[in-house]
């Protein structure tokens, strides 16, 4: 029986990737501290005789003792709100928790797979965004401590991956949306979702006319698992997102009328480094795993809509 061993497995992509790993029959140590993941995202496989937890921070000392077949990193703060609040233990956690998580790897000869984002990018200069592009990334700004973060990430996987010989694959995550994100998160959807259902107005920041892909989390888990999964992907580099492009006014009026709701717009100052533009170029994706998101958003959104309606269910804001 193959064991995958999964950093932020607590978090939002990392319990629905722990879930699909059971469902396909791996066994899994999924390891979190709980700085923004949920303990209920994983409430329902305690006792699961293939599923075992550990509370632990992936910036110390990693040990596991079982033998491991593959490796994901996916521990780290990823919404703005979180990274801003938490600026030098994320960088910490994509340096020193790659660190860790890469030689846990070498010592288990382990396939490894890194959790990057489209964050890499930066404010692209190209549209859309191939692997190949380098990006434009401030390295000073309010958004570095998350996007040099990543960068580095990058660059200690393929330094393991060419200087020791390692089996390494690179996500890069484009905007990712579903059940089990925070109703705090502080990304577009859940924000959106959360002042639509209770009646608040819905804040779009800047003109609302910059663009973001959203990739619903099923297909986002279908692709990872093919590029974690299948043979002779190596040092690939793959982007995982939905190449259909919205903006954010646009997604904003979508949610208040599958809400239902008579939220207003409310337009805001466009954040520091905003990234204009993004969307992922997936050719690769679709060459390499046989690959392309299938959820179309409005049903996305209604199936994302049902979960935060649960999660507010006792919120009596909530129309």
């Amino acid at each position: 029986m193959a064991t995958v061993f999964i950093t932020g497995a607590a978090g939002f992509l990392g319990s629905h990737l722990t879930d699909r790993f059971i469902a396909e029959g791996w066994r899994v140590v999924a390891l979190d501290s709980f700085l923004t993941g949920a303990p209920e995202n994983l409430a329902h496989l305690a006792g699961h005789d293939r599923f075992r937890f550990i509370r632990y921070d992936v910036t110390q000392y990693l040990f596991v003792a079982e033998p491991l077949d593959l490796i994901l990193h996916f521990a780290c703060p990823a919404s703005p709100s979180d990274y801003l609040a938490y600026p030098i233990h994320t960088m910490k956690v994509d340096s020193i928790g790659t660190l860790h998580s890469l030689g846990l790897a070498k010592a288990k000869r382990a396939r490894y797979l890194l959790a990057s984002t489209s964050e890499v990018y930066g404010d692209p200069e190209v549209h859309p965004q191939p692997e190949s592009y380098w990006g434009r990334v401030n390295p000073i700004g309010p958004r570095s401590v998350y996007d040099e973060a990543k960068r580095f990430s990058e660059a200690l996987t393929m330094a393991y991956h060419h200087a020791h010989k390692l089996d390494t694959r690179i996500a890069r995550i484009f905007n990712v949306y579903g059940p089990r994100m925070r109703v705090q998160d502080g990304r577009a959807v859940p924000n959106f979702m959360t002042q639509a259902l209770r009646g608040e107005p819905i804040t779009v920041y800047g003109d609302g006319q910059q663009t973001r892909s959203l990739c619903f989390v099923s297909d986002l888990v279908e692709g990872v698992f093919r590029l974690a999964t299948s043979e002779g992907l190596s040092g690939e580099v793959v982007n995982i997102g939905n190449p259909e492009e919205h903006t954010m006014e646009g997604l904003a009026r979508m949610i208040a009328e599958i809400t239902s709701s008579q939220s207003p717009i409310q337009f805001r100052e466009l954040p520091l480094d905003d990234p204009r533009r993004r969307r992922p170029e997936i050719e690769k994706a679709r060459r390499l795993l046989n690959w392309e998101p299938v959820m179309p958003l409005a049903e996305g959104l209604c199936l994302t809509a049902d979960y935060f309606r649960m999660k507010l269910s006792g919120d009596s804001r909530v129309q």
